[in-house]
């Protein structure tokens, strides 16, 4: 690091020292929340006729890739369990809770031909557990499983899946959707293509960089888009809910004060989360992509740019399509600019060009890439109400993982606290956020890191068959603020 960019950090970090937890109370509305998935807390992967899903396939067929070759086989075992944890959001005094869908458990070949009743009739339960506990669902229809069937089609590099996701969508709308008044489309579809269809870390592991994350995107955006609009057109005005899309980013601090660092940064926060959100709140792809994408796909010797373009009329038709939106922030990294890297393989790192890092005294937790950096949710606020004009914005994840040593989770109460006091201090600046989602509710299957990475508010015993929760200190703590909407002992009004 040059003096320059040492001495700019250090100037970061007396600022950030100085910050204090903001003591005004959210206001009555605010929503407090917390989240799930299906694939990590629901277990029971091949019961009561649920088909199989990718990371099923995944974890059985690679188990070395995941950690202690763990599996969501039976995870939190939530589909016999789901009482429980209705009753922990209870005590949490929750608004809502964030959950997803399992497509496999309600269409076993993906498609709506076959509808399985018995993943059905789980969904509802849940759903009316909720409502009768004064909980209110919000629904995430596609959270990373999608059905092996259709992956067996192309996946998400395949229009079929558009096609299908469209009429599992209608089918949710028409099944829960009485009952149902927040919906999210899908959740971090950049990991679902980035690390599924581009670098094959994820399920379903395709490994064709620079190429499949760009084909599964431009179908996920047509899928969401497809989704949305069939709940405007055809169950907007009986069911008056609201559907959206999550979308996770992480801040991105500029390395120094210069215009190339500057540049850097926002270049990756525009292939980062505008590269999903921008055709749905603005329009098309943001302009830094389809320039850097297009250029260096021509000197790699394509004949078009590897980023597929949106006709005029997909444009008008993706644009507009969301009532709120989502965004999952965990943490900050700092943006370098970097030389161009020579042209060669195709590569989404190289489309992007930025060298980006996370300082070493920055706080540590049990999850190697998540730095605590609390500072960066209002930066990221305030970015994302200047580049969309300012949408409704609900927070729809943020954690921190522990090692599971000890129920004592200081480090998450402080986590929480000083996360929700930027996002306290974000909404005085003027940004729109009308809710906050803590994850995760309870331990759960944490992908490739299995269940070595501890993010739940509730401990959970995976070596007790019954899977028993426990409560950690951060419980109180949360429960503290959702019930007096103040994040320390006395709040001004």
């Amino acid at each position: 690091m040059s003096l320059r960019g040492f001495i700019f950090c250090c100037l970061i970090a007396i600022s950030i020292a100085q910050d204090e937890t903001n003591n005004k109370f959210f206001p009555e509305d605010f929503l407090f929340g917390a989240a799930t998935a299906s694939y990590q807390v629901e277990g029971a992967w091949d019961e009561d006729g649920k088909g199989e899903n990718i990371w099923d396939r995944f974890t059985h067929s690679y188990p070395e890739l995941i950690a202690n070759n763990d599996t969501g086989d039976v995870a939190c075992d939530s589909y016999h369990k789901y009482k429980e944890d209705v009753a922990m959001l209870k005590e949490l005094g929750v608004d809502f809770y964030r959950f997803s869908l399992s497509w496999s458990r309600i269409l076993p070949t993906g498609f709506v031909n076959k509808v399985n009743l018995p993943g059905v009739t789980y969904y509802k339960n849940l759903i009316k557990e909720l409502k009768d506990n004064g909980i209110e669902p919000l629904i995430t229809m596609y959270h990373w499983d999608l059905p092996q069937p259709l992956q067996d089609l192309g996946g998400w590099t395949s229009e079929v899946v558009v096609e299908a996701f469209a009429e599992y969508a209608r089918l949710n709308f028409e099944l829960f959707g009485d009952n149902v008044k927040y919906w999210l489309t899908f959740n971090e579809p950049k990991q679902t293509c980035l690390l599924g269809y581009g670098q094959g870390m994820f399920a379903p592991g395709i490994a064709s960089p620079g190429i499949g994350e760009y084909i599964c995107t431009h179908h996920v955006i047509e899928a969401h888009a497809r989704a949305w609009h069939i709940y405007d057109q055809e169950f907007r005005t009986t069911q008056n809910g609201q559907v959206s899309i999550t979308i996770d980013t992480s801040w991105f601090e500029p390395a120094t004060d210069s215009e190339e660092d500057a540049a850097a940064a926002e270049r990756s926060l525009q292939f980062t989360y505008g590269w999903y959100a921008n055709a749905i709140y603005n329009s098309d792809y943001p302009e830094i992509m389809k320039t850097r994408i297009a250029e260096r796909s021509l000197a790699e010797g394509f004949n078009q740019s590897r980023l597929p373009a949106f006709t005029d009329e997909e444009i008008s038709y993706i644009s507009g399509t969301f009532d709120f939106m989502g965004v999952n922030i965990y943490t900050s990294f700092i943006a370098e600019a970097m030389d161009e890297v020579p042209i060669g393989e195709p590569n989404y790192n190289y489309d992007l060009g930025v060298k980006s890092y996370q300082l070493d005294d920055w706080e540590s937790c049990a999850a190697s890439w998540l730095k605590v950096t609390p500072w960066g949710m209002r930066k990221i606020l305030n970015w994302l109400k200047k580049t969309y004009n300012n949408p409704k914005i609900i927070i729809t994840e943020n954690g921190i993982a522990d090692d599971g040593s000890t129920l004592e989770d200081d480090q998450r109460v402080r986590y929480y606290r000083d996360y929700l006091s930027n996002v306290r201090s974000a909404m005085e600046d003027g940004v729109n956020v009308i809710g906050y989602t803590a994850w995760s509710l309870m331990d759960n299957f944490e992908w490739l890191g299995g269940y070595t990475q501890k993010f739940g508010l509730f401990q959970v015993d995976f070596d007790n068959i019954n899977r028993t929760r426990t409560p950690k200190s951060s419980v109180a703590y949360y429960k503290k603020v959702v019930e007096t909407h103040c994040l320390v002992d006395t709040c001004e009004a």
